[in-house]
């Protein structure tokens, strides 16, 4: 056996004595999978399973058994021989047979919470074990259902809405809601079958398909919808308990009827306040007793269920006695008075009753009375006349009414009394609100949510992917059955005003449904009061969890507060916020004002799973793959649109708050930087999107008025990878304000195996200073052999389809005379080369380090624009879209063009003011003549250095180092190289010279090959001899307009008797030396406190021997001015004067 393989045995003896390993490498020890080990140390799989990003290698992925869990292999090797074509991937990808156990002992907390797990680790011996959940579908999923639906609409408000909506109207209610709520359950039904789903439920579901900004923004919903449930759950248990239970125990009690109804509101929020306190208390203490006493609040809703059957059936052969008191046609509340006449006889005596004193000023008979009472009888009527009836003709339609308005019962005569008499104080019921179809489905909705509830318990399900869809589909069925045959039954016994009567007020008080129960009302009234009690107990102990879970989450930062809790995982924090949102609804104190709220948020979370549904089945994506296959993304669009639809329908206002709020939460976690990434719909969509409008982009070029640049931003590193002129992605972000594509590109030099690792450090680099800047783009960092070669690369490959980029932006080489390396002017020539080629415009910013950061803002000054040659359009384009970023927003814009000697200045500045109006741009225009001067001796000077510097690059093959080594020396000898050249090519004849002038010119050459290499570091130039000099801005202004004086036309025709060694000059570099000369100097004197310069770039040379020329010419051109942005343009029109 070698060294290697013993060592390697050693090691698996190691992993094996300590994780219960075979020398197989097989597990088989620990078979339930109950620890993770990571390096030394174990972990609960558990933990591991919901956080592995702390235990893997650091790329977050989702919590699954499926994801990122083979750290747990991790440093096992495997020493048998039938896998050792894949031993060396052992620690990435586990064995098939490793992996499905791990998969077969895989489970979840009910709760799903770290600190519960770690509370009973630090338990030590007495750490209970966790059961494997045995909930079937009935309990598990039907039973909850059911008691969520069935609740406190039911009970207090359904006879209402059939009376008011009539049989038709209300059956279209309910039919709409619940046909809402069945295709959202087809929707969530498929997707809570594709794959595990964890505790958290339909919030788990709905982030996951539609990726956390969806997710974080509905579940906040869903979360805001839970909470006011159950502040509409605690008002409806006080409603019963004021109302129908005990009415002596109001604190607030009205001596106007007028006032009964604020008194009660009052009373509400009394009691209401002290209910939530009592109840979040409770939850607080022990949510274990909530949980035992939900099966006792379940019996009461199905008692009262059964009972309200009960009395449907024995209405038809004995309806109960629930005599309405009525006057004309006119309700009375049976509460005013005992006995419902006007006068009766006592002995042998008239007596006037109760009701009498009410309609007149005195007991006596001949007292003066209300005109409507004196003009109709008192009649009594059957409040519940039973199925046998023909009532139910009467409550097929409609009787909407407005609030104030007084109940009238049809087919009974009435006189109406004369107009302006006043029913103030009158025993008359009254409609408390107006009533209309809409509103009444905005009420009525919040009794089909809850279909969630089986969901929500996913954690505790034997199957949830075959529980859920079984129990939740039959609940809503069987509640749908529920509230369908009570609408039809209320409307077939009960008369049209009692059912219209919201409180009871003309059955003495009593609960309407109540009177209609077997064997008695109480059955109703104390089923009722539980059951809206217990509910209100359930909502906060489930909406505090679900805060918790998304707090946990992490993608709304300023709620990780509210994800802690106590040692057991109980949120206790969000308890408190729950109850605090709460409050909110019971200060509200109108149930009926509260419903719509909560109907809001439930239904744009069912809008959501509706979405959810659709898109994934939509893009087909390939980890879709419900077990549940009863769905078509054509029933969840329509789900979807019923929910918008129903939101609408219900309260168009409400619906556009909590539109807003979703809104609001979206943004929010979008601009705080959503890091999770969880496989969504949305980013599927996203990704079908671009790919169908990039190959629409294909078709052809953009046209001119959508041109705008698309940036490839060229960025230099330094040896640790650090950018270093950060201020070109402060210039790009002032350019594009977040609009279009802009593209970072780097390039190192080697091979890619060999500097992988530096160019995820470069790219992270990168990133982190485009966030700082707020750049939006993409970074790309490539590695080529050479960085000339990577620069090209990019240029040509950047983008994908049409989406590439049209213009490339670089800072200008400013040590370019010190270096000829890549990053040199070579590589620069390249780059300018290459982007012309492409037909890509470019921009070059000199001085880049002295542009302005993002922060700052110019109070004033000038951008100015050196139109020289026409480019498309792009110089005038650019400064128009730095203005309208905040940095450069107050400064103007001035546009110069330059008129040579046979133009019409006058006419061009007239042109080019009408160009400007009618593209809609605001700028100053100047015209500058540029007369057609004498070379002067500063061109001729300027251009000597560049060519003998030029030749003596070409000459010497030296290392870099040796270059700047000796390149001091070689000036110093120009003198003798010149003449030497001279004498090679003998076109002049030379006199002697006194050596005094040959002294004073090879000083002057000297001088400025000295200023020529400082020029980039404004270091001193030490000559031979020890003297300092220094060329300065200053000096090189002096000189010009020196020479420019003192030269006159005789001057210059003898110029070559006074420098014999100018004969010899390139006379095309001496041209275009001479353009860059007068160009500087007219571009200086107008723009040089300019805060922006722009002009035209121009290009190089076809003969590649005059690059190093080239650079001269540019630097000479743009000498003297503090930020340069040199323009080429790309070959096309970017901007139009059409619309």
């Amino acid at each position: 056996m070698s060294q290697s393989q013993s060592q390697r045995f050693l090691v698996t003896a190691v992993h094996s004595r300590r994780d219960g390993l075979g020398s197989d490498g097989m597990q088989n020890g620990d078979s339930n999978g109950s620890t993770a080990t990571h390096g030394e140390s174990t972990v609960p799989i558990l933990e591991y399973l919901r956080e592995p990003n702390r235990y893997g290698d650091g790329v977050p992925k989702e919590s699954s058994p499926f994801l990122n869990s083979t750290d747990i292999d991790k440093g096992i090797l495997y020493e048998g021989k039938n896998m050792a074509l894949f031993e060396e991937e052992m620690d990435r990808n586990p064995m098939v047979s490793s992996l499905l156990n791990r998969l077969a002992n895989y489970t979840n907390l009910t709760q799903g919470v770290r600190e519960h797990e770690e509370a009973e680790n630090n338990e030590g011996p007495k750490k209970k074990e966790i059961k494997a959940p045995r909930m079937g579908t009935f309990i598990g999923v039907y039973l909850p259902c059911l008691q969520n639906i069935l609740g406190v609409i039911l009970f207090l408000r359904l006879t209402w809405i059939v009376g008011a909506a009539g049989i038709f109207g209300s059956f279209w209610i309910v039919f709409i809601c619940c046909a809402c709520t069945l295709l959202t359950a087809i929707s969530m039904s498929a997707i809570a079958t594709n794959g595990v789903v964890p505790a958290g439920g339909s919030y788990y579901m709905i982030s996951r398909s539609l990726g956390p900004e969806f997710g974080g923004a509905v579940g906040l919903c869903f979360y805001l919808g839970t909470t006011f449930a159950g502040a509409m759950y605690i008002l409806g248990t006080i409603e019963i308990l004021l109302t129908y239970i005990v009415p002596s125990a109001a604190i607030f009690k009205a001596e106007d009827p007028s006032q009964e109804t604020q008194a009660m509101l009052n009373n509400m929020r009394i009691y209401g306040t002290c209910a939530i306190t009592l109840m979040a208390t409770v939850v607080f203490v022990g949510v274990k007793y909530v949980n035992k006493l939900a099966l006792v609040f379940l019996a009461c809703v199905i008692l009262s269920i059964f009972s309200i059957y009960a009395g449907v059936i024995k209405t038809a052969f004995n309806p109960p006695d629930f005599p309405l008191c009525v006057l004309g046609n006119r309700t009375l509340a049976g509460r005013a008075f005992d006995v419902c006449a006007k006068v009766v006889i006592e002995g042998n005596e008239t007596v006037t009753t109760r009701l009498w004193q009410f309609f007149c000023d005195g007991p006596s008979l001949n007292a003066t009375c209300n005109k409507y009472f004196d003009l109709n009888n008192v009649t009594q009527i059957q409040g519940i006349p039973g199925v046998a009836s023909k009532v139910i003709i009467d409550n097929i339609w409609s009787t909407y009414g407005p609030q104030g308005e007084m109940l009238e019962q049809q087919g009974l005569p009435s006189v109406p009394a004369p107009d302006g008499e006043t029913n103030t104080g009158l025993p008359y019921v009254v409609s408390d609100i107006t009533t209309y179809f809409t509103m009444l489905v905005g009420i009525y909705f919040p009794s089909v949510t809850g279909i969630m509830a089986g969901s929500n318990r996913s954690g505790d399900l034997k199957d949830a992917q075959k529980s859920i869809p079984t129990g939740t589909l039959l609940a809503i069925i069987t509640t749908s059955f529920i509230y369908l045959s009570c609408i039809i039954l209320f409307g077939a016994c009960i008369e049209g005003v009692l059912l219209r009567d919201k409180f009871g007020e003309s059955v003495n008080g009593n609960l309407v449904i109540g009177t209609l129960a077997w064997p008695s009302p109480w059955v109703i009234v104390i089923g009722s009061f539980f059951s809206t009690c217990g509910a209100g107990l359930q909502s906060l102990t489930g909406a505090p969890r679900l805060m918790q879970a998304i707090a946990r989450d992490g993608i709304v930062p300023f709620l990780r507060v509210f994800g802690h809790g106590k040692a057991n995982g109980e949120p206790t924090w969000a308890l408190l916020l729950t109850a605090g949102i709460c409050e909110i609804g019971i200060l509200i104190a109108s149930l009926d004002s509260v419903a719509p709220i909560l109907s809001m948020f439930f239904l744009m979370c069912y809008m959501f799973v509706n979405l959810a549904c659709a898109l994934q089945t939509l893009l087909r994506t390939p980890n879709w793959r419900p077990r549940f296959k009863y769905y078509h993304w054509t029933l969840s669009f329509l789900g979807m649109s019923l929910c918008l639809a129903l939101m609408f329908i219900c309260s168009w206002y409400y619906a556009l708050v909590a539109m807003v709020i979703a809104v609001c939460i979206y943004k929010y976690i979008e601009y705080r930087g959503a890091e999770k990434e969880w496989g969504d719909g949305i980013r599927g969509l996203s990704l079908n999107a671009a790919r169908y409008a990039l190959l629409r982009l294909e078709d052809g070029p953009p046209h001119t008025k959508n041109w705008r640049p698309q940036l490839l931003v060229l960025l230099n590193l330094d040896s640790e990878q650090n950018v270093k002129h950060s201020r070109l992605l402060s210039l790009t972000t002032q350019l594009k304000a977040g609009k279009g594509l802009t593209i970072i590109g780097s390039v190192l030099e080697g091979t890619f195996l060999e500097r992988h690792s530096e160019v995820q450090k470069a790219e992270q680099n990168i990133k982190s200073l485009m966030g700082v800047e707020r750049t939006k783009g993409f970074c790309h960092v490539v590695v080529s052999s050479n960085l000339r070669d990577g620069v090209s690369h990019l240029v040509q490959s950047s983008g994908l389809g049409g989406m590439k980029h049209n213009t490339v932006l670089v800072a200008w080489p400013d040590l370019w005379r010190q270096s000829d390396g890549p990053t040199g002017w070579k590589s620069f020539v390249d780059t300018v080369r290459e982007t012309t080629a492409a037909h890509q415009a470019l921009l070059v910013a000199k001085n880049i380090d002295s542009f302005p950061t993002n922060q700052e803002r110019f109070a004033g000054g000038t951008i100015d624009i050196w139109w020289i040659v026409h480019d498309g359009g792009l110089l005038m384009l650019l400064p128009f879209l730095l203005s309208q970023h905040k940095v450069w927003k107050k400064c103007k814009m001035r546009i110069f063009t330059v008129a040579q000697i046979d133009d019409n200045s006058i006419q061009m500045k007239k042109d080019l003011q009408l160009f400007l109006y009618q593209l809609r741009l605001d700028a100053e225009v100047e015209v500058v003549e540029m007369l057609d001067n004498d070379i002067s001796a500063f061109t001729y000077e300027r251009t000597l250095m560049m060519e003998q510097r030029s030749q003596m690059l070409k000459q010497m093959q030296l290392s870099k180092n040796e270059r700047e080594r000796e390149i001091q020396g070689i000036t110093d000898e120009s003198r003798g190289a010149t003449i030497r050249r001279n004498s090679a090519h003998p076109i002049l004849e030379f006199q002697a010279r006194d050596p005094d002038v040959h002294e004073e010119e090879a000083q002057l050459i000297h001088d400025r090959n000295a200023a020529a290499h400082s020029s980039g570091t404004n270091k001193l130039a030490v000559t031979p001899e020890g003297v300092h000099m220094t060329w300065t801005k200053e000096k090189i202004m002096a000189e010009k307009y020196k020479n420019k004086e003192s030269l006159s036309p005789e001057g210059v025709r003898d110029i070559f008797n006074m420098k014999p060694e100018w004969g010899n000059l390139n006379q095309s570099n001496v041209r275009r030396m001479h353009t860059a000369v007068r160009l500087n100097e007219v571009v200086v004197n107008k723009s040089q406190e300019a805060r922006l310069v722009l002009l035209n770039m121009p290009g190089p040379p076809k003969n590649r021997q005059g690059d190093e020329n080239y650079m001269e010419f540019l630097e000479v051109l743009t000498e003297g001015l503090n930020r340069v942005l040199m323009v080429r343009g790309g070959g096309s029109e970017v901007i139009t004067i059409y619309s």
